[in-house]
């Protein structure tokens, strides 16, 4: 909004020049947001208290019933409501990337939302169906991967059937070409990094970390590869109109360390599904968007082996009748081992770290 408002302005006022800089918008989004959540964090985890808590599943680590009970849930509200403000405030607001990733923010904010409400006024921990909430995920990411591949579609400096093929990473040229089979992929990319952030979500400051890291990482491959100067020079391939991807980049990490400032162990809230949806479905939004969705596999690889433990968990068990983790997600698994939280959410950091720089890694090793 201030980018558009301002910018007419920028050769009368020297100073207003730095918001034709992508770098200042982004680092300006990331304290934007960093400010709101903290200003709307503790009256809204106050409001929260007053209309009670989500409970504690009674199958899960013991001490769990312990130390979580009576903590409010939709904590991920003051994240939501943080990235869409400095993202509008500081974004180029007629670059349609930005709406695009927004609207699958937002959206996947929004049926987090009516899940946790539901777990809440009903005092359960059901909320909406796993089925319904597929469906609607699914709905979202398609209309964000139709979108997108609209905007791609015979962009200049891009190759032949560029919006529908998948970029291999150490590879300078290598595209796969995958024609319609695209939408889906795009679509499982989007919708399982969302249910991938909202399985690791169960430790104090767990997800919310790795969540920052993957943002940081992208924004820089948003920079990159939304500039011809950086993409030719590097390799990667241009999509142009990418690079105002990075603001949201900032916005998240902005949100993020706001949030941690209540939900560092003990934690004052928790994000619940209107966090963990709506983070992952944007990190997922943001990969399909810079055409880097392999690379969202080593990056967000923590968020890939928690989903996968679950996955593994329950077909171990339905066709061997036997449980390859003591509980799943992994986490859990460490809990039961006799791991102590911080251990645990401190390593999954270290973790996520290491696996940021490999994916990293890939930029420059072609």
């Amino acid at each position: 909004m201030l980018y558009l408002l301002l910018s007419p302005f920028t050769d009368q006022f020297q100073l207003l020049n730095v918001l034709n800089y992508l770098t200042f918008r982004t680092g300006a989004a990331l304290m934007t947001a960093f400010v709101i959540a903290l200003i709307i964090g503790k009256p809204f985890i106050g409001w929260l208290r007053k209309q009670g808590s989500q409970p504690i599943r009674d199958d899960g680590p013991e001490g769990h019933l312990l130390t979580k009970a009576g903590t409010p849930t939709m904590g991920g509200f003051i994240i939501l409501v943080s990235i869409l403000a400095s993202t509008l405030i500081w974004g180029d607001l007629s670059n349609p990337y930005l709406w695009v990733v927004l609207f699958v923010t937002a959206a996947f904010g929004g049926i987090g939302f009516i899940d946790d409400w539901r777990k809440v006024s009903e005092k359960s921990h059901k909320g909406l169906s796993g089925k319904g909430k597929l469906v609607l995920q699914f709905s979202v990411a398609f209309f964000a991967v139709l979108w997108m591949v609209q905007l791609l579609d015979g962009a200049p400096g891009t190759p032949d059937n560029f919006a529908t093929s998948v970029a291999v990473p150490f590879f300078k040229d290598l595209l796969i070409p995958l024609s319609f089979a695209f939408y889906l992929f795009g679509m499982v990319v989007i919708v399982g990094a969302s249910n991938a952030v909202n399985l690791t979500d169960g430790l104090d400051g767990l997800a919310i970390v790795p969540v920052m890291i993957a943002a940081g990482s992208f924004g820089f491959i948003a920079y990159f590869v939304g500039s011809t100067v950086y993409a030719d020079y590097l390799f990667l391939n241009f999509t142009p109109g990418t690079g105002e991807l990075a603001v949201i980049c900032g916005a998240i990490i902005g949100s993020g360390l706001g949030f941690l400032w209540f939900n560092a162990p003990p934690a004052m809230v928790f994000m619940g599904d209107t966090g963990s949806l709506a983070l992952g479905g944007a990190i997922g939004a943001i990969a399909v968007a810079v055409k880097h969705e392999i690379v969202l596999v080593i990056i967000g690889g923590l968020f890939v082996l928690e989903a996968v433990s679950v996955f593994v968990q329950v077909f171990s068990f339905k066709v061997f009748g036997k449980r390859v983790f003591k509980m799943a997600p992994i986490h859990h698994h460490f809990e039961k081992q006799g791991w102590a939280e911080p251990t645990i959410v401190i390593r999954f950091w270290i973790i996520a770290f290491v696996l940021a720089l490999i994916g990293l890694s890939t930029l420059k090793l072609r």
